[in-house]
C-alpha cells in the first residue's frame, strides 16, 4: 500500500471503518481500530489517532476542521476530510476534546439502526458497533457529512475538470 515507505504504517486507511473510545486495563483511554479485515488496539485517544492521520496527509485536525467550516459552515462535531482523493471522510460521533469521542468513516457505512440506549451502526463488511450516542445524533452526523463530502467533492471534480486533471506544475 501507500504507507510501505514509512517507517511506521498510519493507523487510518482507506479501509478502516471507525476508531472507537475504549479503556484499557488500567482506565486509560485507547482506541479500537476496525478496518474492513481486522481490528486492533492503539493506545491513543480515537481523536489522537485521527491527529496523527490528518498530519499523514499534510494537515492537522485542528485545519481540517476549518476546512470544513469553510466550505460548509459546519462549526460543531465537524466531519473531516482525511484525504478526499481516497475518500477518507469520517465524522466524530461527540465533540473531538470528549474522551468518549469516536470517530467514524462515512464511506463504509451500510445503515444505522435505534439499539436501546443508543445507536447500532452497521458497516458494508456486515460488521457492526454499537455506540451510546442517539440515534437521532448519528443520522444528523451522517446527513452532515454527506453534504460536506458533495461540496468538496464537486469543487475537487470542478478543478480536475477546469484545470485539465493539473492542479500544479510537474516536477521537472
Amino acid at each position: 500500500m501507500f504507507y510501505d515507505l514509512y517507517d511506521t504504517a498510519p493507523e487510518i486507511t482507506p479501509e478502516t471503518m471507525a476508531v472507537i473510545t475504549q479503556r484499557d486495563r488500567n482506565g486509560n483511554i485507547a482506541s479500537q481500530v476496525f478496518e474492513e479485515e481486522t481490528d486492533y488496539v492503539v493506545h491513543r485517544s480515537p481523536t489522537k489517532v485521527i491527529e496523527q492521520a490528518c498530519k499523514f496527509f499534510g494537515s492537522s485536525l485542528k485545519g481540517r476542521q476549518e476546512g470544513t467550516r469553510d466550505v460548509c459552515g459546519i462549526n460543531y462535531k465537524s466531519p473531516i476530510a482525511i484525504d478526499p482523493l481516497s475518500g477518507m471522510y469520517f465524522f466524530p460521533t461527540t465533540s473531538p476534546v470528549n474522551t468518549s469521542c469516536s470517530w467514524i468513516a462515512h464511506s463504509h457505512i451500510e445503515h444505522v439502526r435505534k439499539a436501546g440506549k443508543g445507536t447500532e451502526i452497521i458497516f458494508k463488511n456486515a460488521q457492526q458497533v454499537f455506540l451510546q450516542i442517539s440515534y437521532g445524533s448519528i443520522q444528523n452526523q451522517i446527513q452532515r457529512t454527506a453534504q460536506f463530502r458533495y461540496i468538496l467533492d464537486h469543487r475537487i471534480r470542478y478543478l480536475k475538470k477546469h484545470a485539465g486533471g493539473v492542479v500544479a506544475e510537474p516536477f521537472a
